[in-house]
């Protein structure tokens, strides 16, 4: 069981302000928490193979196609900085070679 010396050391490692109700609420339920993972550590997982969630979910997007723009001058005029056929971003990088 956790006690309230570490409920206030785990807060204030996480940098958290707790009141003295929050305190007692916390340490409760994470007791709870704790006992039902000792639960949890008395099951047989040998046969069980590791998986990274309970229930098997598939991906719903659709592949990426590369296809041209169609009318790419509409695409150059709403951008807010044009150099002639490109587009033009402030630059990030910098080119002194030192």
């Amino acid at each position: 069981m956790i006690d309230l010396k570490q409920v206030r050391k785990v807060a204030h490692l996480a940098r958290l302000k707790l009141t003295a109700e929050e305190e007692e609420k916390f340490t409760t339920q994470l007791s709870a928490i704790l006992e039902y993972f000792e639960q949890l550590s008395e099951l047989n997982t040998e046969d069980v193979p590791p998986t990274t969630r309970a229930i098997e979910v598939s991906n719903i997007t659709r592949p990426d196609e590369l296809e041209p723009f169609r009318d790419r001058q509409a695409l150059l005029q709403q951008a807010p900085a044009q150099e002639d056929d490109f587009l033009s971003v402030p630059q990030i990088l910098n080119t002194d070679e030192e």
